[in-house]
């Protein structure tokens, strides 16, 4: 065995192997269970637009939990400290906000099965196999990171061998997709979510017990290395001296508007489970409920981090067990007993599990209907596209197999992962927020916008990577990144629409704001008319919250 898998072997027993066992029989009885509904391509891709706002709510959320919430954000608390918060406060809930209110009336309202395919109605087929091929990249090596984070820690905790632990957690994922579609995917999602939070809640508590509570972790927290800066979200911000290494415009800009937009607003693997619901109303919902449970995932990742950072001797070796990725597992070994710590293994196992199918069920959805179909096989049967979703399952889950090592040169998955969303997300939200609020802007500005704001963020990191240009850490680096792509889009995308002639107003209807009105009452029921349901007032209570947890860090 090596010192890496030694230091931090659990010693799990029945009961924790029970729990376990139990867990992977109950994820692939949901598959089975899902697959008798499906009849058609639809059913299999998007649930038959059929589920509940709570549903999808809970399953939008628990895509996001995968390895970049769990170990990402846990490492972050441990490296950043409270700072980490704003990948929360303001870079995911007004977001999400934004999503539910705004642009879920023109994805819903228009029909369309797929981001790509609302990039072909609003502007030309190139644009969407521009964005079809960038989307496929970005989803097969985001779903590497959850391969590859699983099979780390179930070879650290369990003492799996590497190659073992990647092909069971992906064959697992791989039949209950296979077997149930998008359906499957959602029902395990919501599962997932409470199993998550059944396995991160124990330690938070027992941690927080055993450093003397809340106070007695700001406590320790000042006297290590991150000093009384790690409790702090806000201050130091007018520079770059803060442990985040980034100034208020790039966390505002960068990271609250173009990043988290980008990615909240425009990532199908988030907007499938919003469109898989059952009516406008319960679409509108979908991020906004997910947005509430969002708030509170701080108090299970970044505090477990932090108390990780003042009771683990040496954390933050760049190597071996001591790196940041490690704070939840290291917190594991140390601090729960039998039992729980079976609960524990489990949550961390269905965290991986439930990224890795939102990323694989996008991937096979993207690559069917907007690839496949108008480029490589048109006008076939539906059963054929259903079966072509079935077999680029597992080409994706393949590939992803592949791309689970790429992530094993970040001591940090977080730094990695938003690099992936500067290059692939931040053009494609410019993309969308031009051509949604603009009707002049042409067919060919959105091709060439695209394209070029995504060569622009490729290069700015590998001029960084190269020591051309300097920022104030990797995920300055991400946040300025992502800025100058956006930036780059949106010039483009002017001079290309002046040289260019823009699509008649006739086929922009519910594409442009302000072409037709969007009925947002479409197929609502007596209980979405209630004012509690409304997606502005819920809306708006995300925000208010979201502001309000802010004021004891600032």
């Amino acid at each position: 065995m090596d010192s890496f898998a030694q230091g931090l072997r659990l010693n799990l027993d029945a009961i924790d192997y029970a729990m376990l066992g139990l867990y992977f029989v109950v994820v692939l009885g949901v598959g089975v269970a899902a697959r008798r509904a499906i009849k058609t391509s639809a059913d299999f891709f998007l649930s038959g637009r059929s589920m509940p706002a709570w549903v999808t709510g809970l399953a939008f959320v628990s895509a996001n939990l995968g390895a970049l919430e769990i170990l990402g954000m846990a490492a972050n608390g441990a490296q950043y400290g409270i700072m980490t918060v704003h990948y929360y406060w303001i870079g995911a809930v007004p977001a999400m906000v934004f999503l539910g209110i705004v642009m879920m009336p023109f994805y819903y309202g228009s029909k369309v099965r797929s981001v790509p395919e609302f990039l072909r109605l609003r502007f030309n087929k190139p644009t969407q196999f521009l964005n079809a091929v960038s989307f496929a990249i970005a989803q097969v090596l985001i779903a590497g990171v959850n391969l590859y984070a699983l099979a780390l820690v179930m070879q650290a905790l369990l003492g799996w061998p590497l190659w073992t632990a990647i092909v069971l957690g992906a064959a697992i994922v791989l039949a209950y997709i296979t077997l149930g579609g998008l359906s499957s995917a959602i029902y395990n999602e919501v599962l997932q979510f409470f199993v998550i939070l059944a396995g991160l809640v124990p330690i938070a508590i027992i941690g927080l017990v055993k450093v003397g509570g809340i106070n007695g972790l700001f406590n320790a927290v000042r006297g290590t290395k991150l000093g009384d800066a790690g409790l702090h979200a806000w201050q130091g911000t007018g520079g770059s001296n803060n442990p985040l290494g980034a100034n208020w415009l790039g966390i505002v800009f960068g990271l609250g508007f173009v990043l988290s937009f980008g990615y909240w607003t425009t990532n199908f693997a988030e907007v499938q489970r919003a469109l898989s619901a059952r009516n406008m109303s319960a679409a509108r919902r979908t991020p906004i409920i997910a947005a509430y449970p969002k708030l509170l995932i701080p108090a299970v990742t970044v505090i477990p981090g932090l108390v990780a950072l003042v009771t683990v001797k040496g954390l933050g070796a760049a190597k071996g067990d001591l790196q940041y990725n490690n704070a939840i597992p290291l917190l594991m070994r140390d601090l729960l007993p039998n039992g729980v710590l079976g609960i524990a293994v489990t949550g961390l196992l269905a965290s991986f599990m439930a990224g890795m199918a939102a990323n694989v069920s996008g991937f096979n959805t993207v690559f069917t209907y907007d690839i496949w179909q108008p480029y490589i096989r048109k006008d076939r049967s539906d059963a054929h596209y259903l079966k072509t979703g079935r077999t680029v399952t597992v080409i994706g889950v393949g590939i992803g197999i592949g791309t689970a090592f790429i992530a094993a040169g970040f001591s940090n998955i977080m730094n990695y992962i938003q690099a992936l969303f500067a290059v692939f997300n931040a053009p494609l939200f410019a993309t969308f927020i031009l051509g949604m609020f603009w009707r002049r802007m042409s067919a060919w500005a959105g091709f060439f916008g695209l394209l070029s704001g995504t060569l622009t963020a490729i290069t700015t990191y590998l001029l960084y990577r190269a020591g051309v240009l300097h920022f104030g850490s990797d995920l300055d680096e991400s946040f300025w990144g992502a800025g100058i792509a956006f930036v780059t889009v949106m010039v483009v995308s002017v001079i290309v629409t002046l040289f260019t002639t823009p699509k008649p107003v006739s086929e922009l209807s519910g594409l442009v704001y302000g072409v037709d009105k969007i009925d947002l009452t479409a197929d609502m029921d007596a209980a979405d008319r209630a004012w509690y349901r409304n997606p502005v007032i819920l809306g708006a209570g995300a925000l208010v919250l979201a502001a309000a947890f802010y004021l004891p860090f600032l």
